[in-house]
């Protein structure tokens, strides 16, 4: 069984490699705390979620997938929205997970 940590890695890689969700990409598309926000929107209100607090100009179907996942899983997606964030405001020596 993998750990928090290894789940989140894992979400961060899919984000990456599936979704082209990399660091240049966040640089220009999230530059707000929108990172921040989706995750805060999969896990507020006692854990059940706030679909509501998902950044605008977000997809809304993407978000609709993303809050119809079980508690579990929004906690992990969270985790890598907050691991992207913090890819983001690092200094422009990129992260492991950057692809080049």
């Amino acid at each position: 069984m993998k750990t928090g940590i290894e789940l989140i890695a894992a979400e961060r890689q899919e984000q990456i490699k599936k979704h082209k969700r990399t660091r240049g990409y966040d640089m220009i598309v999230n530059q707000n705390r929108e990172l921040v926000m989706g995750a805060t929107a999969l896990i507020s209100d006692d854990g059940k979620g706030d679909p509501d607090l998902f950044p605008f100009e977000w997809d809304d179907d993407i978000c609709r997938k993303m809050f119809g996942k079980s508690y579990k899983q929004r906690l992990i997606i969270a985790g890598a929205l907050i691991a992207a964030e913090i890819d983001r405001i690092l200094p422009d020596e990129g992260t492991p997970f950057e692809e080049k």
